[in-house]
């Protein structure tokens, strides 16, 4: 049964900086800039469904980067590695769908390939770079505001039990929705955060630079958070397709070993600013 109260949902109009990447003659990357700043990292106690991977909050200094607009797509990861390892590729037209399918290997490599293509510095972006953007000034559950819609990303929005555990599809006052059981085409929301960034929240896990840390108890920066942790896996942000509300706040973490391969997981880069301004 749907939730009656209206979601409060935030509707911000902004202006983003970018360029544009020529990744072959029919193919290009957008790559958004995004501002320095300081944010409170992590989740606070309060927040509903939190887990305790995103403590203590804290603060972050973020110097100027750029980000993808969107995540990676199959035809751009196409242009780069010379094959599509998606399992969502037999739609009508995938290519704008975000590529998935894809480890942690492969997409360092991508970097590697696209930094060498372009004479540029391309990489994941770290965790702490990533809930940044991800957040865009706000402090909220998602940068929409305190709850979400699968009008707005898509998510798991239905109710599914699993033993005697009801995994819900709607969060906090927000209303059930729909399951769509498969990736979207990038940017088909037509919402995007203040940085003029789309798809944040869901369709597809975005694997990030770092090594696994369980908490913030020695504090990252906005370097890649490479020192200690578990080297045999990095974390995700985002949430996707198959998960539910919870795992697609800006605050939520998962991980995987790098050589992890699953049809919700991609990612999008990040490229230094240096030069560029």
């Amino acid at each position: 049964m749907s939730v009656s109260a209206t979601p409060k949902i935030s509707h911000r109009r902004g202006k983003a900086q970018y360029f544009i990447e020529r990744l072959s003659e029919d193919v290009s990357l957008d790559m958004v800039l995004i501002p320095s700043g300081n944010f409170l990292m992590g989740s606070p106690p309060e927040e509903l469904d939190r887990f305790d991977d995103e403590s203590p909050q804290h603060q972050v200094s973020i110097s100027t980067f750029f980000l993808g607009k969107y995540a990676i797509t199959q035809e751009q990861y196409q242009a780069v590695m010379g094959n599509n390892p998606s399992e969502f590729k037999d739609e009508v037209d995938s290519s704008d769908h975000p590529v998935e399918n894809v480890s942690w290997d492969d997409v360092t490599e991508f970097c590697h390939r696209l930094s060498k293509l372009t004479s540029k510095e391309y990489r994941l972006p770290s965790e702490a770079k990533w809930e940044y953007a991800c957040r865009a000034g706000t402090t909220t559950p998602f940068h929409f505001g305190e709850t979400i819609s699968t009008e707005l990303a898509n998510y798991q929005g239905t109710d599914e039990k699993i033993g005697d555990t009801l995994y819900k599809g709607n969060y906090g006052r927000g209303s059930l929705g729909i399951y769509r059981n498969k990736t979207t085409p990038v940017g088909s929301f037509k919402v995007a955060n203040a940085f003029g960034l789309f798809d944040m929240h869901g369709n597809v896990w975005e694997w990030c630079a770092d090594n696994w840390h369980s908490n913030y108890e020695v504090i990252p920066d906005s370097k890649d958070w490479v020192e200690g942790g578990d080297k045999e896996s990095h974390p995700l942000r985002g949430g996707s397709w198959l998960n539910y509300p919870p795992h697609c706040r800006s605050a939520c973490r998962f991980s995987n070993d790098p050589a992890s391969r699953y049809d919700h997981i991609g990612f999008r880069v990040a490229c230094s600013a240096r030069g560029l301004l």
